[in-house]
């Protein structure tokens, strides 16, 4: 690479990169400054453009790095900086080979024979490969890391209402849409109506749509009445507290609903993950205790707990019925890598032996559906992290859930963004499925979403409370829910598509210089 190369790529365009990653945080919730995701992503986009892909691969890692770097600093809140940075640049790492593949593909797209239509097809592009590459981050390596997506920073905007119609991924696209629609603006500011007219029409109209959406969230198979319990209870990974503590702290915040008024009208009572720290399976005590519960109210519990079967452990949620005790479980599908197991732990502990030896016990997959029966309906459960995970909405649906249980237990992040990046994602998932979303967590944030995404109720962080609201089930199938799958598929075939063509041009131009050179 010549020196006058690199010293263009360091003055300006790294500079450039690390704004625009950092300044992604403050998009993000808990600061909600949303409109800031679009400057982020712009300058980002800004600092590749132009880079054949070695270039815009460096250029896009350390934008990458100052991205994730700052958005999930909750992780070293207890872990300390190790787990951080290592998460932080592998995903990096993936988000710098997208910038290089966006690089080479806009040089493509822009080398087309400028037409009315040509600012949609560079917006189109660009789009279809930043949502592939966000699909990869969320599902690649070990089941991926299913956070910091573009949309994840808009649950607050009214381009929220997207959601309903493209999913959460859809939000995403739409972001770059506008993004490069914008940046083509600027460039081409001296003939804007003549050259993006087609573009301006495309641009209102993805912000007219979502601003005049009146999302249903009313009900469709009755009503619930649900009691959310959370107990602030010290579940983090390193707590100290004596065995039996957690249970304790919900079964006395539960013992508080016997004076709440609708105390006759609950149907259902539910505390969040971790909730019991022993295993009523095991523990005769627990047992009675949790049988005490539902004998008192006269109906049934769904708790989290830790449970064993055949000496694989489990992360689980248990239905637990009056006079009869436990009717069902729900093992979490999907552990979190390097927090509830270790794969590959024989290769890892070599790198980084206190690391891994932090996690002692590694959790199974679960293998059962996420539907508990409460009479006539069918209540969908989920466990912590996989509210961000797109094929679990998308089955509990399926599966005929009529309401969304989202358990938690965020005390291992204390008072950082991390609960209320989680509970955007609750939003949004209530809007892309149609169904309330109930997220009940150990500490907080505990917030219930109607299918519109509007709050019901919400309790303070880090503060023993519980949530009793009648609440409406839903039967109806989203857009979002309906094309979820095909989106996905469209997108990532489009990506492969784009990709060879870009790799084609590239050695096309290649093959030019070294011909004109030859001849010269």
């Amino acid at each position: 690479m010549e020196k006058k190369h690199l010293v263009g790529l360091a003055t300006w365009r790294l500079p450039l990169a690390i704004f625009g990653g950092l300044i992604s945080s403050l998009a993000m919730p808990r600061e909600n400054l949303w409109p800031l995701i679009f400057i982020s992503l712009a300058l980002l986009l800004i600092s590749i453009r132009g880079l054949r892909y070695w270039p815009a691969s460096a250029i896009g890692f350390f934008g990458g790095l100052a991205f994730y770097l700052s958005q999930i600093e909750w992780m070293s809140l207890y872990l300390g900086p190790v787990p951080w940075i290592a998460l932080s640049v592998m995903e990096a790492a993936i988000f710098g080979l997208g910038m290089g593949v966006i690089a080479i593909s806009w040089s493509l797209l822009s080398s087309r024979p400028k037409t009315v239509f040509s600012p949609l097809v560079l917006a189109l592009g660009l789009s279809i490969l930043w949502t592939a590459r966000e699909w990869v981050s969320t599902n690649l390596p070990y089941g991926g890391f299913p956070w910091s997506r573009l949309a994840q920073a808009l649950s607050e905007s009214f381009l929220a209402n997207l959601v309903y119609y493209v999913g959460i991924s859809g939000l995403s696209f739409f972001v770059v849409f506008l993004t490069v629609l914008a940046i083509g603006w600027f460039d081409s500011f001296e003939n804007f109506i003549k050259e993006n007219s087609l573009g301006f029409v495309a641009f209102g109209a993805i912000l007219l749509i979502p601003a005049l959406t009146i999302i249903p969230a009313k009900a469709e198979a009755g009503e619930i009445t649900i009691a959310a319990v959370q107990g602030n209870a010290n579940a983090g990974l390193f707590s100290n507290s004596e065995r039996g503590t957690f249970l304790k702290n919900h079964l006395d915040v539960t013992e508080s609903l016997l004076t709440n008024p609708k105390r006759e009208e609950i149907d259902l009572i539910i505390w969040p993950e971790n909730a019991s720290d022993v295993n009523p399976q095991l523990d005769e005590l627990a047992a009675l205790q949790i049988d005490s519960v539902t004998r008192t109210f006269g109906v049934p519990l769904i708790f989290g707990s830790i449970t064993e079967s055949l000496g694989d452990y489990f992360n689980s949620s248990l239905y637990w019925e009056p006079e009869v005790g436990q009717v069902d479980q729900y093992d979490k599908k999907r552990p979190v890598p390097f927090a509830e197991y270790v794969p590959d732990r024989d290769f890892w502990y070599q790198l980084a032996p206190d690391l891994i030896g932090l996690v002692s016990r590694g959790y199974t997959f679960g293998t059962r559906d996420g539907i508990f029966q409460l009479g006539e309906n069918s209540l969908g459960v989920l466990i912590c992290f996989e509210i961000a995970i797109d094929a679990i909405g998308r089955e509990l649906v399926s599966d005929g859930a009529q309401i969304i249980i989202s358990q938690t237990n965020n005390a291992d992040f204390g008072r950082s963004d991390e609960t209320f990046q989680q509970a955007a994602l609750a939003r949004l998932r209530a809007i892309e499925t149609g169904r309330t979303v109930v997220n009940i967590s150990t500490v907080g944030v505990s917030v219930i979403y109607l299918a519109d995404g509007s709050v019901v109720d919400e309790l303070p962080i880090y503060t023993p409370g519980a949530m009793v609201e009648t609440l409406p089930l839903r039967t109806s199938i989203t857009p979002a829910i309906l094309i979820g799958d095909f989106f996905d598929l469209f997108i990532n075939l489009s990506a492969l598509v784009l990709l060879v063509l870009a790799i084609r041009f590239r050695i096309g131009k290649k093959r030019k210089s070294h011909v004109r050179a030859t001849l010269s």
